[in-house]
């Protein structure tokens, strides 16, 4: 598989060139464009486990709650939250872990919202039959988005609890985010921890999912909508816009999966139809968008658990000084 990355920001860029045509049959109406305000929002990477994020802007969600999205893809988590530190974008989407790496240093972060609730990776291979027991891993070479991203953190740990040795008895080969599926294909690895649509892309090219980490890991905010502290105070606002805004799109991708299709095939033309509907029947499947936009606290304690082990943070803060479910508490009681 190529990069999606690039391909990804090549169509937004030319979504911004097409005219109303293009976008009338999915967004809200043109008209609607003066009256709202825009907002410079980065996302980790492109791909299905944002499906709200993608389906608020089609539907015109961001939009009727006052705001549009004008998004960018980062490359990776740490990136996404560089954008918000550095104030080129407003929020961002990402591994929240990053805003309890900054506050630990001193440094600003909250998290406002959940935009993936459990761990969106799986175990892809076109050689290896199916591992139930992470002890099998051994000998194996495993691609992943380079450390600290999400899937290379769960991988990590997965491996560590089960007594491996990375390095010695398992090797994982960090490559660019988006390109792991690629990597394995061309055999560079024996088994890809990628995320959709790029595993439904590898199995139309005849490779298995064999391992499920949604289900390893259980309840997990794998996700959350970053933002700096003043822009809570300073733009109240324009946060419940946002949180308003996923809540809608987060009933609509459970509610209606046709939908939800229709815009991966919008925002992944590159897919064939039966890519992207087999990408979204599995987010669906294993309930990895998230179904609310509030930060759950079991969902929290299991990253934070998770992070801690690998000394990627102390562990010194605590869920109400990080999270901030203020706007997404209003945005779930409507």
């Amino acid at each position: 598989m190529s990069n999606l990355l690039p391909r990804a920001l090549s169509r937004r860029t030319t979504l911004k060139l097409a005219g109303a045509t293009t976008l009338t049959a999915l967004a809200a109406p043109r008209i609607a464009r003066a009256a709202v305000t825009e907002v410079a929002f980065v996302e980790a990477v492109h791909n299905l486990g944002y499906i709200d994020l993608y389906v608020g802007q089609h539907a015109g969600y961001f939009e009727k709650a006052g705001i549009h999205l004008n998004v960018s893809a980062a490359g990776g988590d740490t990136q996404a939250f560089a954008a918000v530190l550095g104030q080129s974008a407003l929020f961002g989407i990402g591994d929240p872990t990053m805003v309890p790496i900054s506050v630990e240093k001193g440094g600003p972060g909250k998290v406002v919202g959940s935009v993936v609730q459990r761990a969106q990776y799986f175990g892809v291979s076109k050689t290896l039959k199916p591992i139930t027991d992470p002890r099998q891993f051994k000998g194996l070479r495993i691609v992943t988005s380079p450390d600290p991203n999400t899937n290379y953190s769960v991988t990590k740990r997965l491996l560590t609890q089960a007594g491996l040795v990375i390095g010695h008895d398992v090797f994982i080969l960090q490559v660019s985010p988006g390109t792991e599926i690629g990597a394995m294909l061309a055999g560079q690895a024996d088994v890809a921890i990628a995320y959709e649509p790029g595993v439904a892309e590898a199995e139309a090219q005849g490779a298995k999912i064999i391992f499920d980490f949604s289900n390893a890991i259980g309840p997990f905010c794998n996700t959350g909508i970053m933002v700096l502290n003043d822009t809570i105070t300073s733009k109240p606002e324009i946060i419940q816009a946002l949180c308003d805004g996923f809540q809608q799109a987060m009933h609509r991708t459970y509610n209606d999966p046709a939908y939800a299709k229709m815009v991966a095939q919008k925002e992944f033309p590159q897919l064939s139809q039966a890519v992207t509907d087999s990408a979204i029947d599995s987010e669906l499947k294993y309930r990895i968008p998230s179904q609310s936009v509030v930060v759950d606290r079991a969902q929290w304690a299991n990253l934070i658990k998770m992070q801690v082990y690998l000394k990627n943070i102390k562990g010194t803060t605590t869920f109400d000084q990080i999270v901030d479910n203020t706007f997404a508490d209003k945005a779930a009681a409507v």
